[in-house]
């Protein structure tokens, strides 16, 4: 038996991978300034991992950040900094001659837009490393983003099918083998899809971690819009009548917890940028919300306290995120604490 675990359930790390001057962020200095934020916070809570292209560039970034020992460095060749759907997910096997499972699914740069080669292989460098070696790993032939699935912990996943059904990711299965394989590669027993446009801006093809999260078993906070001049009225609104229907395994309805959107951020183009609230971070003891200066700040923090009472709630600045089109949980991935590290 093969169980997805929740990402409130504990952890033994988080990795997140520093942007470099050779990636796209033409707002370097904004970007590094919210990653100092967000390592010196995760590290105050449990151990980091950072990803860093060679010596001199994990030099750089030690010199940005006080000493702890909480933070631990893997040199390693990247394309992006978005960890989320680029590191391997865990999996808990339970089973005694294989209690885990390190499962690197393919990437291809969200549909062939971008250059991912690097990207592709960089689970096998993680699975060569020291930190990681030893663990039973393996690698399928199915191109899948973590930012794309949410797991309760208990066998249901949440997802979307514009985005695990679009012909860019597997045009060579149909609807019904992606649903199968993800079935038994992640152990659900069953998959909410919701049919869902992605945010304007957003060049996932409409990921889950931008729309609507997990909680916890009975909760699921979303993206939503109450400004019926919005553009993303209809959709958000068509998604919430999604969400109402669905029942959890024991036939009770969700509770919702609704995440305004803030106002539109733009880049220099005109082109508008996939900022939301519901790619927050739950880490061990508290839970990172990316904001953006904007009033509806507030407003998704007061909403998500009271969706997790027993965490801390800690604004995170992501504004210079989102100008290459992700935000905090895109750039994150948690690793479950029965993956024991060797620190």
């Amino acid at each position: 038996m093969i169980r997805f675990p929740a990402e409130w359930e504990p952890q033994s790390a988080v990795v997140i991978a520093w942007p470099h001057h050779s990636g796209d962020f033409t707002n370097l200095s904004a970007v590094e300034d919210s990653y100092h934020f967000i390592a010196t916070t995760i590290s105050r809570f449990e151990p980091l991992i950072i990803l860093c292209k060679d010596g001199e560039h994990q030099e750089n970034i030690k010199a940005q950040l006080l000493h702890n020992e909480q933070t631990h460095y893997i040199q390693a060749d990247y394309n992006d900094i978005w960890v989320r759907d680029t590191v391997f997910i865990s999996l808990e096997w339970l089973h005694p001659k294989a209690k885990l499972q390190l499962l690197n699914f393919r990437f291809n740069g969200w549909g062939g837009k971008y250059p991912h080669a690097a990207d592709d292989a960089l689970n096998l460098q993680l699975f060569a490393h020291p930190i990681f070696k030893g663990h039973p790993n393996a690698t399928v032939d199915l191109v899948l983003e973590g930012g794309s699935v949410e797991s309760d912990g208990l066998g249901t996943l949440l997802t979307t099918k514009n985005c695990l059904f679009n012909p860019n990711r597997n045009p060579h299965l149909t609807a019904k083998a992606i649903e199968t394989q993800v079935q038994n590669y992640l152990g659900a027993k069953r998959i909410l899809w919701l049919d869902q446009d992605n945010l304007a801006g957003d060049d996932t093809d409409a990921h889950i971690d931008t729309l609507a999260r997990f909680v916890d078993a009975n909760t699921i906070a979303y993206t939503s819009c109450d400004d019926d001049q919005d553009p993303m009225f209809p959709s958000l609104k068509n998604m919430e009548t999604q969400l109402q229907a669905f029942r959890t395994e024991s036939g009770e309805t969700y509770r919702l917890l609704p995440l305004p959107l803030p106002k539109p951020i733009f880049d220099n183009n005109g082109q508008q940028l996939p900022a939301n609230y519901a790619n927050f971070l739950i880490i061990n003891g508290a839970v990172l919300v990316p904001v953006y200066d904007d009033a509806n700040d507030g407003i998704a923090l007061e909403r998500l306290a009271e969706g997790f009472p027993n965490h801390e709630i800690i604004a995170t600045p992501c504004r210079p995120l989102v100008h290459q089109y992700g935000s905090l949980h895109c750039a994150s991935m948690q690793i479950p604490a029965f993956v024991e590290l060797n620190f």
